[in-house]
């Protein structure tokens, strides 16, 4: 009887985790994110409240100059993930220095600011292909069709 009452538990508990995540629909994963899924060719740019109204051109100009980022920052990126790694390796040395500590940190920001720079580079090449009334509703608050402050570029799955 306890089994079956603990089997039955746990089948619940799948049960209703399916649910959940079956609830919650579309677009609250992992994925491709507004602006580059089926959607894309609206002419608006979901991410964006729809402020933007890209021309079909500028949607795919935007979606090209975006992959040429995607692809320039993937070495970086995989350097990235290799310094995180070695940095937690060097956290579970029992010996480990200071030194050997603040280098690898050290590296982790030369190589952060390096991302920061490429992004900043990235983001003046998409503004160049908006019209000025794209730029100004890039920069609008919330309420006024704008992206309330996130900035431009690609966060949350990206779109221009």
């Amino acid at each position: 009887m306890k089994k079956t009452l603990v089997v039955l538990g746990l089948v619940a508990v799948m049960l209703v985790g399916v649910s959940y995540t079956y609830a919650r629909g579309p677009g609250f994963g992992p994925g491709q994110g507004p602006g580059q899924g089926p959607g894309a060719g609206s002419g608006n740019c979901p991410g964006c409240g729809g402020a933007l109204n890209l021309t079909p051109e500028q949607q795919t100009q935007m979606r090209e100059l975006r992959q040429k980022h995607f692809d320039e920052m993937a070495p970086v990126r995989e350097e990235m993930f290799k310094l995180r790694q070695e940095l937690r390796a060097l956290w579970a040395k029992p010996d480990v220095t200071k030194a050997e500590i603040q280098d690898k940190t050290q590296q982790m920001n030369q190589l952060r600011d390096q991302m920061q720079d490429k992004m900043v580079e990235h983001r003046l090449e998409a503004q160049k292909l908006l019209t000025p009334d794209q730029i100004s509703a890039m920069g609008a608050g919330p309420g006024k069709g704008g992206r309330g402050g996130r900035g431009f570029g690609p966060g949350r799955g990206g779109c221009y």
